[in-house]
């Protein structure tokens, strides 16, 4: 097989147990939240989130595994990942109360168009394997170009309305925004060093983003959700015990 060109966005991801095991993790952080804090707009963002990154991994695995249906799992796979950026940036609207209706909704709808092609259009993938420790998912033209295009235009969109939201938000606000920043972080930064320290890598920025997922899917958990739902949930609490 020939080495992708960034078009193709080859993905490269960690082993089978490994990608199973994220999954796991994944998926018990996604039942942690549910039961943890209740239902509200942010939690249901935040497990959309944790949906997506788990549906992502088993999808991974199952291509790496033993499952014939290589194209299909493929498929589901990049419906969860398209889906991920919009999702991100309408939790930094909602942890900061503002409604940006115009940048979600264009968020989603790119997200949903990106969805669509993906779960559709037989000719969007041109490859699919698993080389042994990582599995290869090959777009064909002009999908690679335009969702490289998508992902990183919303990661850094997030980016820049959490700093801005940041600086009048109230404490607790302000460090969930720094959160979510981490959050994105977690996925930019190490890629943007291997990168710098091995151009060749260029093909695989969205192989490296995917190891890190578990780490974003750790600080919705554990960083932001506390300083969210938590105090929201005690707040409702307070209202519907003097109502009563």
């Amino acid at each position: 097989m020939q080495t992708p060109h960034r078009n193709r966005n080859t993905l490269f991801c960690f082993s089978p147990p490994v990608m199973i095991a994220t999954f796991a993790i994944e998926a018990l952080l996604l039942v942690y939240t549910l039961v943890r804090y209740r239902t509200s707009q942010t939690g249901r963002i935040i497990a959309s989130l944790l949906v997506c990154l788990a549906i992502f991994q088993f999808a991974e695995y199952q291509v790496c595994g033993v499952n014939a249906s290589v194209a299909n799992w493929s498929r589901v796979g990049y419906v969860a990942i398209a889906l991920l950026p919009a999702l991100g940036l309408h939790l930094v609207t909602e942890i900061a109360g503002r409604k940006s209706r115009a940048i979600v909704g264009a968020g989603y709808a790119s997200s949903i168009m990106f969805a669509g092609a993906f779960a559709f259009d037989t000719a969007a993938f041109v490859g699919h394997a698993c080389a042994g420790n990582y599995a290869i998912f090959q777009l064909s033209d002009p999908y690679g170009d335009l969702f490289f295009a998508y992902y990183y235009a919303l990661l850094i969109a997030g980016i820049v309305m959490s700093l801005r939201y940041s600086r009048t938000a109230k404490p607790d606000i302000r460090k969930a925004l720094t959160f979510q920043v981490i959050g994105y972080l977690s996925f930019i930064l190490p890629t943007g060093m291997v990168n710098a320290l091995n151009p060749q890598t260029f093909a695989g920025i969205p192989s490296i983003m995917c190891g890190f997922a578990v780490i974003y899917a750790l600080v919705l958990v554990f960083g932001i959700a506390p300083l969210v739902l938590f105090k929201r949930n005690e707040a409702e609490s307070r209202v519907t015990t003097h109502a009563n």
